[in-house]
């Protein structure tokens, strides 16, 4: 059993020495229980006599100064801890007392525990430290204890408020240092399609990133291949063999699909091709019976189906093969050049065909039970068909083709039939008729209800007493009800003045020329005028009415001839003026079943003529609006609304202006001219 010294300060007060006794007690108890322990291991596993001097398990610390630990406490830290310490001093004065011990085989957790115990302190040890203490201190703090703990026992003390709790030092983690991307060595030849690679040890997925940007071709790789490195140096290589080769030399496979995508896979192996269903099958393979194709892998499975896998093989020898294996009649009209790399399952003899030759210039046609192959322009492989339209005319339907659809086919327009006669090889025939069904939809007739209302409302007051000399005698004559307007001659003025002349007053006679006119005129007029005229017209097509008049005016032009005499021609010409309504919509029809309408509206009116030879003035009013509306409904548009006030007037200085005499000395003329234009719209989708 180890020795364990406390020391008892007689200098101290009773209490604190008791405090000593009890940490001696503790720590004796904890001695005893260790050395039982110690005694029944022993009986247990005799061998460990000899090693009964080890302190604690291989990760722990039996004193300071131990090299085969874990990382020291940085003095970074240790200084952190100093600060702290003495910062909480202020509030727990515990730490600052001295204390005199002296321990030997004593646990970290009993150790510390006795320290705390006797200065006051609230103190926890991570149970899983396991240190056998042996020390003695003397007149030194329990901030000095605890930094020299933590520093030779690699020990870190958390604070939670005035709590100290113990744990093994764990050192931060190191800092992440941030990723700069390697630049690739790669460089793509978009002229003549040549690709250059220099790779060492580069990400697969940031290789197909770099090459897809640089060339527009999309590049990809399985999923599992993503973390895969690569490998290689191809000097200005065709893109296909550049691929190929790359994948061939990181033990990887490459194939072009049917969307034109490069994909990037585990190679697979000769044995391991399986069936549509995920199946090994057992087939007949090319396996060098019959001279063996190097870079392909042909079966047939069990249900007649062709598995093809060729990488960078000329088309010639998979055509060969293909058709040797599936025990197929071919003819070749033109030697094939150029190389195929595929991996093709579960498909027959003519869908591989169609696959292999698809994007080149080769096709074929079945004649009984032989396969004709050759080039797409040579004859017996050229197919003709007229491709009728149901739903919509042929003309203009050439300007929506893409071109890429009109390569190797001639097209031409058949108006009487309504079609439209192709010429070229089967395969781009079928594309280019698929587009064309496509296209060739109902296109619903869309009928318009145009509403005008012309709206006049015109007011006018005339009134006044004209008087004047003509050049002949004027007879009495005119209206009195219910427009006064009488005109009064001078033999009935006379008559008059000689009926109220009399004694001493005697008023005179007027000459026989002489006239008066009295009028006290009002006119009020409403005018309505109303059209509703109706189109029909094709989704996405404009419909277009004008309505109008046209009036005549004459024009005089007079020319000069001659230097000396000259002398004169002239020459009359009439000339028309035109006053149009003019409505112009293009209606589109939205999935939603919305009407989107692009209105224009024109009016144009005569105004009167500033002499009987002069062109008739005009004045127009005309909108433009883009609108959406519900099929069926109806929208208004337009209210332009025009107002014209007019007050002339004419009489004698002074006297016209004067109230009440005015009347008797002046004519005038009031008007009120009102006029609005409304539009109703109503479009109706019919199919």
């Amino acid at each position: 059993m180890k020795q364990i010294k406390f020391k008892i300060n007689t200098k101290k007060s009773i209490q604190a020495n008791i405090i000593a006794l009890q940490l001696l007690t503790i720590a004796t108890l904890g001695q005893a229980q260790n050395y039982n322990n110690g005694q029944q291991n022993l009986n247990n596993n005799p061998s460990q006599l000899g090693n009964n001097n080890v302190q604690g398990s291989s990760n722990s610390m039996s004193g300071p100064g131990n090299q085969n630990g874990p990382q020291q406490l940085p003095l970074e830290k240790l200084n952190k801890l100093q600060d702290k310490l003495k910062e909480l001093a202020g509030t727990i004065p515990g730490l600052e007392n001295k204390v005199e011990l002296s321990v030997n085989g004593v646990s970290m957790q009993e150790f510390i525990r006795g320290i705390a115990i006797q200065n006051n302190l609230n103190i926890n040890v991570d149970p899983s430290i396991n240190i056998q203490v042996v020390n003695n201190f003397n007149d030194v703090t329990v901030n000095d204890v605890l930094l020299f703990v933590c520093k030779n026992y690699n020990l870190d003390i958390n604070f939670f408020g005035s709590i100290l709790s113990l744990t093994k030092y764990s050192p931060p983690p190191p800092e992440k240092i941030a990723y700069v991307p390697k630049k690739l060595k790669i460089e793509y030849n978009d002229n003549k399609d040549l690709l250059t690679l220099d790779l060492s040890n580069d990400s697969l997925s940031s290789v197909i990133k770099e090459i897809s940007k640089q060339s527009k071709k999309n590049v990809i790789a399985s999923h599992d291949l993503y973390n895969k490195v690569v490998s290689g140096y191809i000097q200005e290589s065709s893109f296909p063999t550049a691929l190929y080769n790359l994948a061939i030399s990181n033990d990887l496979k490459v194939t072009l699909t049917e969307d034109n995508f490069y994909l990037f896979e585990k190679k697979v192996e000769a044995n391991m091709l399986q069936d549509k269903n995920g199946n090994k099958s057992s087939g007949r393979f090319n396996n060098g019976k019959r001279g063996a194709v190097p870079g392909l892998k042909i079966k047939v499975d069990n249900e007649g189906l062709l598995n093809v896998e060729a990488n960078n093989v000329p088309l010639s020898d998979v055509i060969n093969e293909a058709c040797n294996l599936y025990k197929a009649n071919y003819f070749l009209l033109t030697e094939l050049k150029g190389f195929s790399t595929s991996n093709i399952t579960g498909v027959s003899l003519e869908e591989f065909l169609k696959r292999v030759f698809n994007g080149t210039e080769y096709t074929f046609q079945k004649d009984a039970n032989t396969y004709i192959i050759g080039e797409r322009t040579l004859e017996g492989l050229r197919t003709s068909k007229v491709f009728p339209f149901k739903f919509r005319t042929v003309e203009k339907v050439m300007d929506f083709i893409p071109p890429d659809l009109k390569k190797g086919i001639d097209i031409k327009a058949f108006p009487d039939l309504n079609s439209l006669i192709l010429s070229g090889s089967q395969p781009r025939i079928e594309e280019l008729v698929s587009f064309l069904r496509e296209i060739d939809r109902t296109v619903p007739v869309i009928q318009i209800e145009i509403t005008i209302i012309d709206y006049t409302d015109t007011k006018s007051v005339s009134t006044g007493i004209e008087a004047g000399l003509g050049t002949a005698p004027a007879t009495t004559s005119g209206t009195v009800f219910p427009s006064p307007n009488v005109t009064i001659s001078a033999t009935s003025l006379n008559n008059f003045l000689n009926n109220v002349s009399g004694g001493a007053v005697n008023l005179g006679q007027v000459t026989p020329n002489f006239y008066l006119n009295l009028k006290a005129l009002e006119t009020q007029g409403i005018v309505k005028i109303r059209s509703t005229p109706r189109l029909a017209t094709l989704n996405g097509h404009e419909a277009k009415m004008t309505i109008g008049d046209t009036e005549y005016y004459l024009e005089t032009s007079t020319t000069l001839q001659g230097s000396v005499a000259a002398t004169s021609q002239t020459a009359q010409n009439w000339k028309t003026v035109n006053a149009d309504l003019e409505i112009s919509i293009n209606p589109i029809i939205s999935a939603d079943n919305q009407i989107t309408l692009d209105v224009k509206f024109k009016q144009s009116t005569f105004t009167a003529r500033i002499s009987p030879t002069a062109p008739p003035g005009t004045t127009s009013r005309n909108f433009q609006a883009l609108i959406r509306v519900k099929n069926d409904e109806t929208i208004l548009l337009g209210g332009l609304e025009e107002s014209q006030v007019n007050d002339t007037g004419s009489g004698i200085p002074i006297l016209s202006r004067i109230p009440i005499i005015k009347w008797f000395f002046s004519s005038r003329t009031k008007s009120n001219t009102k006029t609005r234009l409304s539009i109703l719209i109503k479009p109706t989708v019919l199919y």
